[in-house]
């Protein structure tokens, strides 16, 4: 077994393992025996001892032979997940689960992105989790409803932007992602950056637990939570950026939408700045153009810094409004010149109008 039996729950936990690899040979068709186990050796009940790289490597390696085989390996794994009582297996599973989208192959990873699932809500089937066979068991249920939560957001965020978020396999796709992200519409870059925040708003639910003390498993859930928060800052900065080069050009229902998402995402520093004490230049780089973009959106919803807005003497409401329901169609890649200069016509006739009034 190679680990040391120290309590009674890990000599019955052992057994378990044994019972499960027995079972397993038995019950298993030949050609899906070894993935089998695979993901038994991968998250045995051996307590606060992370997968071994060299199980999960394995794994990882089984699953890039075929898409046949990368599908029965991720029915297998959810199987296993969804059948356990026991925290330290579930535990594993989500670890598990969590390395394939980082480091799997892409043909492992697109079989779990079409798992048979109705969508990012309970997409795990672990908000009712319990293991109460301890108090210690039962707090890390916390964590792993927790984290359940966390992956299911993580893969409707990847699927929202099209690749895995901090997936090494994925890296040519972020960078043909990063090329077009100037030709986006106003609506998909909005849609976008709300599901980055989301991640992030699920990221600042982790549990506040000493149970991370000690805990070897746990510090590589943290662990993993990092380099996620890492890549999503990175996302975040290449979609921000665009909105600042083209602020002006943003209608006034997208810049409140656009606003309101920057609220949330301030909302979330404080808790970030505890849980993630690195310091990254594209961090600060983040929070300082939030901070920008809040101030110019601010400005320009009271009417201080508009869209190159005109105005003759006091500019009606119904003026302004109708200023922003000709620019919210607008798109992207086109100025809105025309719609200026129509606006510059209108404001000037009504201006020789109230001229003649007078």
């Amino acid at each position: 077994m190679g680990k040391k039996i120290t309590t009674l729950r890990d000599l019955i936990g052992a057994i378990k393992d044994k019972a499960s690899q027995s079972k397993a040979a038995f019950i298993s068709k030949p050609s899906n025996l070894s993935l089998h186990l695979a993901v038994l050796r991968a998250t045995s009940h051996t307590p606060s001892t992370p997968p071994d790289d060299h199980h999960v490597s394995a794994l990882l390696s089984l699953g890039n032979s075929s898409r046949a085989t990368a599908s029965s390996l991720i029915v297998i794994i959810m199987d296993r997940l969804h059948r356990t009582g026991d925290s330290t297996v579930a535990l594993k599973c989500l670890l598990i689960i969590h390395h394939i989208i980082k480091r799997g192959p892409f043909i492992l990873q697109d079989q779990l992105s079409v798992f048979p699932a109705t969508g990012g809500h309970n997409y795990l089937k672990l908000s009712a989790f319990r293991d109460g066979a301890t108090s210690a068991t039962w707090a890390i249920s916390a964590w792993i409803r927790f984290y359940a939560r966390y992956i299911e957001t993580l893969l409707f965020t990847s699927r929202i932007l099209g690749y895995f978020l901090s997936s090494f396999s994925c890296s040519s796709e972020k960078d043909k992602q990063e090329e077009k992200i100037s030709s986006f519409l106003n609506s998909d870059l909005i849609r976008d950056v709300d599901s980055l925040v989301q991640l992030i708003e699920e990221t600042c639910k982790v549990p506040d637990s000493l149970l991370l003390e000690g805990n070897k498993l746990l510090y590589e859930v943290i662990g993993l939570l990092g380099n996620d928060y890492l890549s999503t800052v990175n996302e975040l900065l290449s979609r921000l950026s665009e909105f600042k080069e083209r602020l002006n050009c943003l209608s006034f229902g997208e810049s409140v939408e656009l606003g309101c998402i920057l609220k949330r995402l301030e909302e979330c520093k404080e808790r970030l700045c505890v849980l993630f004490t690195v310091k990254k230049p594209s961090i600060e780089l983040l929070w300082n153009l939030v901070n920008e973009l809040s101030e110019k959106i601010e400005n320009l919803k009271i009417g201080k810094e508009g869209p190159k807005l005109l105005t003759f003497g006091k500019a009606s409401e119904s003026a302004r409004f109708d200023n922003r329901v000709m620019k919210f169609g607008d798109s992207i890649r086109f100025s809105s010149g025309r719609y200026e200069m129509n606006n510059l016509s209108l404001m000037i006739v009504q201006g020789k109008k109230m001229e003649k009034v007078q």
